[in-house]
């Protein structure tokens, strides 16, 4: 019965794909008690099912290609053998699983069968360092490591009983005690679970990528993101037999919306392109030659693509979405100029699925990222508790949202619930007259200056509209009279100069889009510092500047207004 409300929900969205209004008011969560996505729904939709699920390109030097691509019925079965293969080095329910791959197949046949068995995956990022994998052994209590030879090394100095697995290239260069993934191929086809699987029995563990502290530990459950993900179905506009391009990296939440479960549950194909280092040119001829018909990047991506001739690229594309951080409207108005597509921004976090979005068919506003997703009831509310049409995005908990995560896993082990009224996402956003949101920004990043507030992603967003700027940050910079003044930090696009020419032009422009006591009053040419998830970690430049004013220091690439005698 949970397989097939399950499936209800969905085709109910399918039917409704450009039907906002009906979605929304009249879309229910599935009622599930026994479920397990991966034997319940994923095995029976793959029996028999020869269309690809899985395409995987890798990039290698000029002309250099090789592929791997997978059809539904065959990942079934290989994940089976995967799941036996498992079971027979001690994988148990429970059992915490690190998963330390890139973009290759296991990766995709361990997150199945690790679901099958009733194991908990940890995925993690390749760029891992050792303190990062001790504080997933510590505060995930992983038992089993899957992870490539070149990653191996890393666990050398990392004690404990755990096992060993490493996935690809010959086990004669592997220090010893590490399993060879490749007998996983010899294991049984046929997988028959130890028991029946609870829809709220945990799932994955995501370790917040640590914007702003020590990463959070956030619990999933069998339906939070296998089923949740029915709203970041929604939202992309995915059909059967679609060819989705999602550009994510492994470890991170993003990579199991848009690269697992969500094209999965509309039985699309998962494409995903390796490149050894990222070029904005062939991934816009490889979505031409392979026929991509979805496609998803996070902003940074975005930005890096429309200084190619996008006009250049004859897409097969029907859909296109920006997620991570949101997109700013200058990227959107290029990209609708040269394929006649609108980039539809949408919003969530690691610890629920998507809560806002433009949706297939809406009306999208400029800079506006759209309106609540079908199952999440969104409210701004204040510290209060009352509701405002400016403060912090909250999901109402009377019921709460399937896409909701279980909790957040303490140092002790124990999860804790998310409990109370609401549940508090920690961003900001305005809420128009027609019901549409507009981000403001972090909590943390919201500033005043001269008793404005100023959401700096307003000000990066006119900022990134100059040619010469590629992205932008803006923090606070103390000032004796102001309190603060908007601080722009810069990474410069194409070959243009990091110097007082391109100051002076960036203040001008700013001067001509920006209201004044939203303007720029200093600027900073300088890398950004991200998470190695990619966002910008915008508390490392708040507290260097408050740092650098308090003891007066200037840095050379740094201009301030008044430096200016032509502005004045």
């Amino acid at each position: 019965m949970s397989a097939a409300a399950f499936l209800e929900a969905r085709d109910f969205l399918f039917a409704h794909r450009s039907d906002y209004d009906t979605a929304y008011r009249e879309f229910r969560w599935p009622v599930l008690d026994k479920f397990n996505w991966a034997l319940n729904y994923f095995d029976r939709m793959a029996y028999g099912n020869d269309r690809p699920a899985l395409w995987i390109v890798n990039e290698g030097g000029p002309g250099d290609k090789t592929e791997a691509k997978i059809s539904f019925a065959e990942m079934a079965e290989r994940s089976n053998r995967v799941a036996n293969y498992l079971r027979g080095l001690g994988v148990k329910r429970g059992d915490r699983i690190l998963l330390m791959l890139g973009n290759v197949v296991p990766l995709w046949e361990v997150m199945l069968a690790a679901m099958k068995l009733g194991a908990v995956t940890i995925p993690a990022s390749t760029l891992l360092n050792r303190d990062d994998l001790i504080d997933r052994f510590d505060r995930g209590r992983a038992r089993h490591v899957v992870t490539s030879p070149e990653h191996t090394a890393k666990f050398a100095d990392i004690p404990g009983d755990y096992t060993r697995i490493v996935a690809g290239g010959p086990m004669d260069d592997q220090p010893p005690g590490w399993h060879d993934y490749a007998d996983a191929a010899d294991a049984p086809a046929r997988f028959a679970p130890d028991g029946e699987t609870k829809a709220t029995d945990p799932l994955l563990l995501y370790f917040t990528s640590g914007t702003t502290a020590k990463p959070k530990l956030v619990l999933h459950s069998h339906q939070s993101y296998p089923v949740g993900s029915l709203s970041t179905m929604y939202w992309i506009g995915l059909k059967p037999g679609d060819i989705h391009l999602n550009i994510s990296s492994p470890g991170w939440a993003k990579h199991a919306w848009s690269c697992v479960f969500t094209p999965w549950v509309a039985e699309a194909c998962v494409f995903m392109l390796n490149q050894p280092r990222f070029n904005a040119k062939n991934l816009l001829d490889a979505l031409a030659r392979y026929r991509v018909t979805t496609f998803c990047a996070p902003p940074t991506v975005w930005r890096m693509l429309i200084q190619e001739d996008l006009t250049a690229a004859k897409v097969s594309l029907r859909e296109v979405v920006g997620a991570g951080e949101p997109l700013n409207p200058e990227i959107i108005e290029q990209v609708r100029n040269a394929w006649g597509l609108t980039i539809r921004d949408g919003y969530g976090q690691t610890e629920t699925t998507l809560q806002i979005a433009n949706f297939p068919g809406q009306t999208v506003k400029p800079g506006a990222m759209g309106k609540p997703a079908p199952g999440y009831r969104v409210r701004l509310l204040d510290h209060d508790g009352a509701e405002q049409d400016e403060a912090e995005i909250s999901l109402a908990l009377d019921p709460p949202p399937l896409g909701l995560m279980q909790g957040y896993q303490g140092e002790d082990g124990a999860v804790m619930p998310v409990a109370g009224p609401a549940y508090r996402t920690g961003d900001v956003a305005l809420r128009d007259a027609d019901g549409y949101f507009t981000y403001v920004g972090r909590a943390d990043d919201v500033f005043k200056a001269s008793d404005y507030r100023i959401s700096p992603f307003e000000l990066e967003s006119a900022l990134i509209e100059h040619i010469a700027v590629a992205e932008a940050a803006v923090v606070p910079s103390p000032d004796p009279l102001r309190l603060a003044v908007p601080k722009a930090f810069v990474a410069l696009a194409g070959n243009h100069i990091a110097n007082r020419d391109t100051a002076l032009e960036i203040f001008r422009h700013c001067r001509a889009t920006l209201a004044p006591f939203k303007r720029v009053r200093r600027l900073e040419f300088a890398e950004l510092p991200k998470t190695i998830s990619g966002k910008i970690r915008r508390v490392e430049l708040r507290t260097a500047e408050a740092e650098r004013r308090a003891a007066g220091e200037r840095v050379e690439a740094e201009f301030w207004e008044e430096d200016f005698p032509e502005l004045r």
